[in-house]
């Protein structure tokens, strides 16, 4: 079994050196959690947990090193559970039902037991499925950490029985106040006097990309390989060589994995399927889930492909089906040519664009924006003598099927959201728009 312990730190035994860095400084108590705020403030769900000592099944969604297993020991650690952790790489149902043989035992003494699943998402059918009585009864309660949609990975009956609370990439304002805990609080880092030089700690913090795990992983490696044990001056040379590092190998859950991913959601932005099917090719060798390519395409087509060629949100649905459908080798093949295809589209993030900009609208005032009155439906006789869908010009009654109507709410009056490029199809929406609009808006 990966690890087994009940409110305990297995690697006791193991010198403090040996220990990575992102180990040693990990945050012991919920004060100490940096980020994550949404779940952890003041009259939150895990804050709220740990003050009533009362814990639910959950799971954990977030990109790594946003705090996942540091929050599932904190609650079991706060919650007086006894606690167990296991991956779902190196675990199988003889190793759970073991857990559930102890965690029946406590619970009959009226002891509460956490199991922490780490990757809960590798785990299959038959293993998800040895957990479902455990949970119901309440034997166990589940803290189950992933990197992807849950709703993808895990089945429905056990995500009808967890709580699925989503983690953020941590800020670089959080970066920036874990990196000077490890400064500031590991011995080992202490007694070698290391300073990070401030062009150098931005970059630092730029590079983790969120993940804290990282981040404090390529300064341990900048350390070593500094070559000094003592008044350790960490620069942009030293930073330079922790961050190309030739022992960083790709693998399904390490840091590498997603420098290749990042790699390869790029070149098909930069429009260069060499660099793409290349990437590919490395994320296939290694092992990778071809599912997990495959959705990474279909978000691909419609962020940074999006109008300026629909077909290609077509063509990635297409290769996630076929892939799940065929599975590997011959995956590989359906793979290349979506790839392949999305790299050569033309290219257009408008929609996205658009869609964060109206976000912005919505959080500052979108809330409390009246929705016109012709706009509103009116079912009923009352609503109708309140003026409810009065005056609302059909389209389809106009020349065109168009007619310059305000549909925005009046305190946005006139904003505009969605500017398509020239690039593709999007050129005719454009066009299109910019005819029909006539100068009411900037097509």
């Amino acid at each position: 079994m990966d690890e087994l312990f009940e409110n305990t730190e297995n690697k006791k035994d193991i010198a403090p050196e040996l220990v990575p860095l992102a180990e040693r400084i990990r945050a012991k108590h919920i004060s100490d959690v940096v980020g994550q705020e949404h779940l952890t403030g003041e009259g939150r769900i895990i804050d709220g947990m740990i003050k009533n000592k009362t814990v639910y099944s959950i799971i954990l969604w977030g990109p790594p090193g946003s705090g996942k297993t540091t929050l599932a020991k904190i609650i079991a650690a706060e919650t007086g559970s006894a606690f167990y952790q296991i991956s779902a790489v190196s675990s199988g149902v003889k190793d759970l039902r073991e857990i559930i043989a102890k965690s029946a035992a406590a619970a009959r003494k009226g002891h509460g037991s956490v199991l922490f699943i780490d990757e809960i998402h590798r785990y299959n059918k038959g293993q998800q499925d040895a957990l479902l009585d455990s949970v119901e009864k309440g034997i166990i309660r589940l803290i189950g950490a992933t990197t992807e949609n849950p709703s993808f990975e895990v089945n429905s009956a056990l995500l009808s029985r967890s709580k699925v609370l989503k983690l953020n990439l941590l800020s670089e304002e959080a970066l920036d106040k874990i990196l000077d805990k490890a400064l500031n609080s590991d011995p080992i880092l202490s007694a070698a006097g290391v300073v990070i030089a401030d062009d150098a700690r931005k970059i630092l913090v730029e590079s983790g990309g969120g993940d804290a795990r990282k981040m404090l992983n390529t300064l341990e490696l900048a350390v070593e390989l500094s070559g000094q044990e003592k008044d350790v001056l960490i620069g942009q040379a030293e930073l330079k060589k922790a961050l190309s590092d030739s022992r960083k190998k790709y693998d399904k859950s390490g840091d590498y994995h997603y420098d290749i991913i990042s790699a390869f959601i790029k070149s098909l932005r930069g429009s260069d399927p060499d660099a793409a099917v290349y990437y590919l090719a490395r994320m296939l060798d290694a092992g990778e889930k071809p599912e997990f390519i495959a959705r990474r395409l279909i978000v691909f087509a419609s962020e940074d492909v999006g109008n300026a060629s629909p077909n290609g949100l077509v063509i990635a649905q297409a290769c996630f089906d076929a892939v799940h459908v065929i599975g590997m080798p011959e995956a590989r093949i359906i793979l290349a040519q979506a790839t392949t295809y999305l790299a050569s589209q033309p290219k257009s993030n408008a929609s996205y664009m658009a869609l964060n900009k109206a976000f912005e609208a919505v959080e500052k005032d979108g809330d409390t924006a009246e929705v016109p009155l012709h706009l509103r439906n009116a079912p009923t006789k009352m609503m109708k003598e309140f003026g409810f869908g009065k005056e609302y010009k059909y389209p389809h009654d106009f020349e065109g099927h168009f007619v310059a109507e305000d549909y925005l709410p009046e305190s946005l009056k006139g904003r505009q959201f969605y500017f398509p490029t020239e690039e593709g199809l999007e050129k005719q929406i454009k066009d299109r728009l910019a005819i029909k609009w006539k100068g009411k808006k900037k097509y």
